[in-house]
């Protein structure tokens, strides 16, 4: 049984390092982190700096553990360990430190510090390929996979926050259009927004603001967002009546993020955000029923 246990673990590891480098097409399963407590042998998820002293060594014909215990090389517990430390020089890039998280972020709906910072990237980075001026950005829940921890940010944090394969939309709507997007948003759920202060109350939007003033029905707006929401991600069609829809093909969500982190580390500044109170949704209903 405690075999079992072990090779469970191990699996649990090798299927961790797999996801790590994925960059997938859809958005359609998911995972979640899991921690490796080294009950049976003492092997935790090794750093790129301390490979031997997490996963153990092999002499001769043996396996060591970290925590002193011998294996046969050709035992299941040998041979799993062969192939998770055979994986770890091609696991180096992604263990790299590239910046420093001041407190840990974590997603929440309506909105929150870790939601705000992502569309926030992707309207900037939109706006300077796109030379146009962005006025809204819509992004989505789904695709932030894991929360941003505190301290050291390493490549695989941010490879298994942003894993999918989208690609960042410059898209030209009017004020009309906006507010129909927002409005259906309003009776079911919001996704991730930018640029833009909305209220709603029992599934109605009573009040939008962009930039601070009131919607313009007759005013042509530009909305940074991803391909995956352009026709039917996530129940949105932000293609629909649009009068432009540029597609960066070149440009990843993970590419404007990594930028966004480079550029911080090098000016010698961490990552930190603050949810600013952009999306309120109020159930009146619900609260008198209580």
């Amino acid at each position: 049984m405690a075999q079992a246990e072990l090779i469970m673990k191990r699996i649990t590891l090798i299927a961790g390092l797999i996801l790590s480098c994925f960059v997938a097409m859809g958005q359609d399963y998911k995972w979640e982190a899991a921690y490796m407590d080294g009950s049976r042998t003492g092997t935790m998820s090794p750093s790129k700096d301390n490979v031997a002293e997490a996963l153990g060594e092999f002499k001769g014909g043996k396996y060591i553990a970290p925590n002193g215990k011998t294996y046969r090389k050709r035992s299941i517990v040998g041979k799993t360990a062969s192939i998770v430390m055979a994986a770890q020089p091609e696991m180096a890039r992604v263990k790299d430190v590239i910046g420093y998280s001041t407190r840990a972020m974590t997603v929440s709906y309506p909105e929150s510090a870790l939601s705000d910072w992502f569309v926030d990237i992707l309207m900037a980075r939109t706006e300077k390929l796109s030379g146009k001026k962005v006025d809204i950005g819509v992004a989505n829940f789904g695709g932030i996979r894991i929360d941003m921890p505190e301290g050291d940010i390493i490549l695989d944090d941010m490879l298994s926050m942003f894993p999918f394969k989208n690609q960042l939309v410059y898209v030209e709507h009017t004020g009309k259009q906006i507010r129909t997007i927002l409005e259906d948003m309003a009776a079911d759920r919001f996704q991730v927004l930018g640029g833009v202060r909305v209220v709603a109350e029992n599934g109605k939007l009573v009040e939008a603001t962009i930039g601070g003033e009131p919607i313009d029905d007759d005013k042509v707006y530009g909305m940074a967002t991803i391909s995956f929401l352009l026709s039917g991600g996530d129940g949105l069609t932000l293609d629909r009546n649009a009068l432009s829809v540029t597609v960066f093909e070149n440009e990843d969500i993970i590419d404007a993020v990594l930028e966004y982190v480079h550029g911080e580390t090098a000016a010698g500044r961490p990552i930190e955000y603050e949810a600013d109170g952009r999306v309120v949704v109020k159930d009146l209903k619900n609260k008198k029923r209580k």
